[in-house]
């Protein structure tokens, strides 16, 4: 009985209707883009482009939400990391203190937290060199040449 159960033809059959199946997870009810009531004020227009590229999709209301983001398993995992990240920081609105926001987008950056790989995996063009690490750093609003430059510091 079981070994009939578990013919190849019938897993097969099973995994197209769980498959099908999960497609009814309604997550593209959360996959909005509501309106962008302000922007950060970059003080470069390098910083700005490498922002957009790097950054914008999960830290802003300008997400592009691409075909794959649609299909379930995937589009729960992206839906929630846009979530997330919104949540974290959203460049679409009002943001913290300058120097604050400046301190955070470097420590992130430099320790290789932001972007994550599972982000890059999907997005090389995300990926920053060390010079577009240190020109983001530098054109963010709030930065004072003075904040960590080379990924090394005290946890206080």
């Amino acid at each position: 009985m079981l070994k009939r159960l578990f013919r190849p033809r019938n897993v097969a059959i099973a995994i197209v209707i769980f498959f099908v199946a999960i497609q009814a997870v309604p997550v593209w009810a959360w996959q909005t883009n509501p309106p962008v009531v302000t922007d950060v004020a970059w003080t470069t227009p390098e910083a700005a482009s490498i922002a957009r590229r790097a950054c914008y999709d999960c830290h802003s209301n300008e997400t592009v939400w691409p075909w794959y983001s649609k299909v379930a398993p995937v589009s729960w995992l992206v839906t929630y990391d846009v979530i997330k990240g919104r949540n974290e920081l959203n460049f679409s609105l009002p943001l913290r203190e300058p120097a604050e926001l400046a301190q955070e987008i470097a420590e992130v950056v430099l320790e290789g937290e932001m972007p994550p790989r599972q982000y890059l995996l999907a997005h090389p063009e995300a990926k920053l060199n060390p010079q577009e690490v240190q020109a983001l750093i530098a054109g963010t609003p709030g930065y004072a040449g003075n904040l960590l430059t080379t990924g090394e510091h005290d946890d206080d």
